[in-house]
Parts: structure tokens; sequence; C-alpha cells
């Protein structure tokens, strides 16, 4: 028997190819985890240094206008190809036509960093997930990957970039296969999404970083009355969330329909939130809001807390600014469900656990990836009215969301079954036509 023989006779078992195909995304993902960890973990400890130096120096809020200007005129002049952010990631992936410039890392990078120094109101994941997705694409290049393959990077750098920022693989390897399509999962890259994922996070815990844990003290009996008390929990958190990502894109249409160059829009919008924090007196609304979070699992907040954190999100992004959404969105859905304990006799740890989840599953369409998030933060204890609750938000966010280039493959209901395939940005412009 020749060498040729051997050989065909070895690749007519399915599994010889497929252990040659993991072998060769363990080696990618490796070097992918290793990089994306580490720039994430860079990331995180500039922010917390970003954060404490501003708390230390609220003077500095005053500049929040040239801040926005230094990130505007970078953007104008630098980052005119990679503006779209996270939505550029979503449109590569679907429609591919060029490598995704990495400027968009560094870019992105020190803009969040500024946005947060300065005192603007935004979160961490899209910075995460974009440096994630530049980095991954590079290894288009490098390895001459294939069109597949190269969907496959995407999807690993976006799942390296979310586990690695929030501590979270599981989450993090399943909102990379969920969020690309609306009621779809790509399985075909599972394996090299969680490969990047695990190892990103370990790669960032490598270098001594760590996240914040929250806590859901007391968790209620599973019975049909509470059942339907998680069912309405779910319904108000998917209509804020709703309420989050109209507004965000409100902002943002209303700054490019009245301000034609770009610079600008972030020093308008940063004298309005420099003014407004002024006159509230508190930085509660601002920068990431961590310390309020945590608050909302045990003490009694404000009933307006998540209404303002919404304004200023939404509008901080709007305006040009750089920073996720999903930490803003944990403090929507933490400060909500703290509110909500008024009246659904629910504890008050599990309603804001269950909203810290489910607003975040509703804006971002990922309702699995966030009912495993929430396992992984709260507990399996928990897993139940996690599930329901971020499961009914999604369904009760409508066809809305906050990657407005996000396909839907697979309608929320039946009524929508027209708009299969196209866009949800696509989707608003039908409406707002008809």
């Amino acid at each position: 028997m020749n060498i040729s023989k051997i050989k065909n006779f070895l690749l007519s078992f399915e599994q010889v190819p497929t252990l040659f195909y993991l072998l060769k995304w363990i080696f990618i993902c490796a070097i992918l985890g290793a990089i994306v960890g580490s720039v994430s973990a860079f990331f995180l400890v500039s922010l917390d240094w970003a954060t404490n130096w501003r708390e230390s120096h609220l003077w500095i809020i005053a500049l929040l206008p040239i801040g926005g200007f230094i990130i505007g005129l970078s953007y104008h002049l630098y980052g005119d190809s990679v503006v779209k952010g996270n939505n550029l990631l979503l449109e590569e992936f679907h429609s591919p036509k060029k490598i995704i410039p990495f400027r968009m890392a560094p870019l992105v990078l020190f803009g969040t960093i500024l946005t947060h120094l300065f005192g603007g109101s935004a979160g961490r994941e899209g910075t995460a997930v974009q440096i994630g997705g530049a980095i991954a694409d590079r290894f288009t290049k490098v390895f001459n990957l294939s069109k597949r393959d190269r969907q496959i990077m995407l999807i690993a750098g976006i799942s390296a970039g979310f586990a690695s920022v929030f501590g979270t693989p599981l989450a993090g390897g399943i909102f990379a296969l969920e969020v690309l399509v609306l009621g779809r999962i790509r399985l075909d890259a599972i394996i090299p999404s969680f490969l990047s994922a695990v190892l990103a996070n370990y790669f960032c815990e490598f270098w001594n970083v760590s996240h914040t844990h929250y806590h859901i003290t007391s968790v209620a009996e599973m019975n049909p009355v509470n059942l339907l008390w998680s069912l309405l929990a779910g319904i108000i958190f998917g209509l804020v969330a709703m309420l989050f990502s109209k507004s965000t894109h409100f902002w943002g249409n209303l700054f490019k329909k009245n301000i034609n160059y770009p610079p600008l829009r972030p020093v308008i919008g940063g004298v309005v939130l420099a003014i407004v924090i002024y006159f509230m007196g508190t930085t509660k609304y601002i920068g990431l809001g961590i310390p309020t979070i945590v608050d909302a699992f045990s003490e009694n907040l404000n009933s307006y807390d998540f209404l303002l954190k919404v304004l200023f999100t939404s509008f901080t992004l709007g305006a040009g600014f750089k920073g996720g959404e999903v930490t803003p969105l944990f403090f929507i859905g933490a400060t909500l469900g703290n509110v909500l304990v008024w009246f659904i006799p629910l504890p008050m740890s599990m309603l804001a656990g269950m909203g810290f989840v489910a607003v975040f599953a509703g804006a971002t369409n990922t309702p699995i990836a966030c009912t495993i998030m929430g396992i992984e933060l709260f507990g399996i204890e928990a897993g139940v009215f996690i599930a329901i609750a971020c499961s009914t938000a999604y369904l009760f966010s409508g066809h809305s969301g906050v990657y407005s280039s996000q396909i839907i493959g697979s309608p929320k209901n039946s009524k929508y079954l027209r708009e299969k395939g196209m866009s949800l940005s696509d989707v608003k412009n039908k409406r707002h036509k008809g």
C-alpha cells in the first residue's frame, strides 16, 4: 500500500480532516487569544485609571468639549473607513469587501479612554469587540484564509474581545455566534468562537486584571405566580431596551442632520453634557457607573436612575463619543430591576440581576448569550428566571437594536416574515417610508 492510498484511506474517515481543522484553529485562536486578551487587559487598566483620575479631578469634565473635538477630529482625519464601529464588522461578515483597517483598534481604544476621562457616559464592550475584530481580520492576510474562514475569524475576534473585557468566556463565545444574524446561530464557528473566548479571558486574567463581581442574594421559588411576574418584568425590560436603541439612533441622526462637520458634533455634545453634569452636581450617570450597578443589588435607588442613564448614554454615543453600550445597559437593567421591586413581589437582587442581562438581551438581540452570562455571573440558582426575562425582553424589544446592521434571519413573530434577510436599518427605513 503506497502513501497515496494510505492518505486517501485516512481521509475517508470524517474525523481525520476534523482533527486537522481543530488543530488549525487551536493554533490560530491561541495567538489571537493572547493578543486580544492582553490588549483587553491594557484597556481595562486604562479605563480604571481614567475613571479614578476623573473622579479625583472633576474639573476635567469642563474640558469634555475639547475631548470630543480630539475624538471627532481623529476619526474625521484617520477613521472615516472605520467610523461605523461594530456595524462595520457585521457588514464585512455579511458582504465582504475589504480587510478591516487595523487603525480601528487604536482609534476606538484611545477614543473610549478619552470619553471616560473627560466624563462621557459609555461602555467598553463595543471597544473590545472592535479591537478583537480588527486584530482578527489581520489573520486573514497572514494565513491567507478563505472567505468562509475569514467569517469564522471575525467571529473569533468578536468573542475574544467580549469574553476578555467582561470575564465571561461562555457568554462571549455564544454572543459572537448569535449577534451576527438575528434569530440564528453560526454553529460552524462554535469551536473557534469558544476557543478564542476562553483563551482571551485567560490571557486577560494572566495580567492580574480582575472583573467586578455581582451577587444575587435571594432567589424566589419557581411557581406559576412568580413565573407570571417574571414575564411581566421581561416585557418591561424589553420595552426599555427598545427605548435605549431608538434613543441612540435618534441622537445620532439628529447630530448628523444638523451638524455637517463631524468633529463639531462631539464638541456640541460635550458642551451640553458638561453643563448638565455641573448643574446636576453628580457624576453618577457618566462613565461605566459600576458603583451604582453594585448598589442596585442591595440598596433602594432613585426611580429615575435608569431613565437618566438611557439619556446620558444615548446622547453621548449619538454625539460621536466612543465606547460600548453594554455596561450602560447593565446599569439601566439593574437599576430598573431595583425599581420594579416596588410592584413586582420578587427579591430585589434577583430583579436587578434579571434586568442586568435582560435589557442587554433586548438591545442586542442575543437572549441565549445573555442567559448564559447571567448564569456565569450570578449562578445557576436564578437561571430559570434569567432565561425567562432574557427571552421575553428579546421578544418585546421588537425588530430594533443597537446594531443596525444586524440581519434578520428569523423574525420574532410571523407578522414580519417579509422582513427576513433585511437589516434592522432597512426595516426601520421601510417602516418610516410606509
